[in-house]
């Protein structure tokens, strides 16, 4: 089983089709990502993991950025807020600057939004 048949919403066949697309042009971003957080590129799925990774990051940044959350007292948002913090300590990890942690950060919203628009379109 990989890791794109655990996506919620997506297809796994398309999302495949999606991220190889995505590979072709981005290839060293996924790198870049995996270098960051320290996941070997020899690693088995090592790139459905780093895209994994980038739509949970997307997710988080609308969780932060949205009017209604995260200050809402729900179970849920405290969880969303957790999560987000632990997926930013996850690239921060051994970083020397906010720079670096920013072009990282930038790196993995892009390539998750990328995927959800090549997905989008095959769609």
């Amino acid at each position: 089983m990989t890791i794109l048949n655990d996506l919620d919403g997506y297809e796994s066949k398309k999302a495949k089709e999606s991220l190889n697309m995505l590979l072709a042009d981005r290839r060293n971003e996924f790198k870049e990502l995996a270098d960051g957080m320290g996941i070997p590129t020899t690693s088995k799925n090592w790139e459905q993991t780093i895209l994994k990774f980038c739509l949970d990051f997307n997710e988080c940044f609308y969780v932060i950025t949205r009017q209604e959350g995260p200050n809402d007292q729900t179970e849920d948002s405290h969880n969303k807020i957790h999560q987000c913090m632990t997926l930013i300590r996850q690239i921060g990890r051994g970083k020397k600057s906010m720079t670096e942690l920013t072009h990282l950060q930038n790196a993995a919203y892009t390539l998750g939004e990328e995927f959800k628009t090549i997905y989008k379109r095959l769609s």
